[in-house]
């Protein structure tokens, strides 16, 4: 089974490349994070007619996620189910897909380390954690994915210095991503690649895709049973090129047969 993530920065600007995409990489699933649309206005007889099944949670010109899936899409759950109120923003969605409990999400921004909507993403981050353990194990075959805000550590960070005292890489956020990894979650990604300076998102300004200064930000997350049938895992750059591309790359892993 082929699962992917793809912060689309509007499905509806994007539709076309998706499409193109998805005949191409031919994932089983694929989350989708920043569809920027209204449930109404998303294109489910579009990804039907490919042979995807979809459930979408959006509020209009911001925010939105999805879930496409060819092998099942069950209890599909949108937002929070943690037995808080529902989050006003469309961040969160959730099914199984053929045995595999998935979780697209689009984590808040946090904007500045002094404004609050940094104190809401580190309070969401502590929701995310609390949503995954009510309702599995880290026995289970679970993967949250989505596009984070996070970079993990200072190898994906293209100049860790000048992102000092900046979102994305404070110790708060980190250690709210932390905390869920040590629930009994795991980087999947690097899980398989080591390496450095191996980004998925990259300013539109400056050139700064093709200068190679990135952030990694997009991740697959597994639990244990997932991380054991990962065969491979890779950021498709290619996504990135060309004519209007979203700013984040696709993040796309394998698995074995359980």
């Amino acid at each position: 089974m082929r699962v992917a993530t793809w912060n689309v920065n509007s499905l509806k600007a994007r539709l076309a490349r998706v499409e193109e995409w998805l005949a191409d990489v031919q994932p089983d699933v694929l989350c989708m994070q920043e569809t920027k649309l209204a449930d109404d206005a998303f294109p489910a007889l579009t990804f039907q007619a490919m042979g995807y099944e979809s459930a979408h949670h959006g509020q209009g010109q911001w925010n939105g996620v999805a879930i496409l899936s060819k092998v099942g899409l069950d209890n599909v759950v949108p937002n929070f189910a943690d037995g808080q109120a529902p989050d006003a923003e469309a961040r969160l969605i959730t099914a199984t897909c053929a045995g595999v409990r998935i979780t697209s999400v689009y984590v808040p921004n946090g904007r500045s380390l002094d404004h609050d909507h940094y104190q809401y993403k580190l309070a969401w981050m502590a929701r995310l954690r609390a949503h995954v353990a009510q309702n599995s194990s880290p026995t289970d075959q679970v993967v949250v994915t989505g596009d984070f805000n996070i970079a993990p550590d200072d190898r994906d960070v293209h100049d860790p210095a000048k992102m000092v005292g900046a979102t994305h890489v404070s110790p708060a956020e980190r250690e709210e991503l932390d905390a869920l990894c040590r629930w009994g979650m795991t980087d999947i990604f690097r899980h398989h690649h080591q390496d450095p300076k191996l980004y998925s998102w990259w300013d539109y300004r400056a050139g700064d895709f093709h200068m190679g200064r990135g952030l990694r930000i997009d991740l697959i997350l597994g639990t244990a049973p997932v991380v054991a049938r990962s065969t491979f895992c890779v950021i498709d750059r290619n996504a990135r090129k060309g004519t209007s591309p979203s700013d984040h790359a696709p993040v796309l892993v394998d698995l074995a047969d359980a």
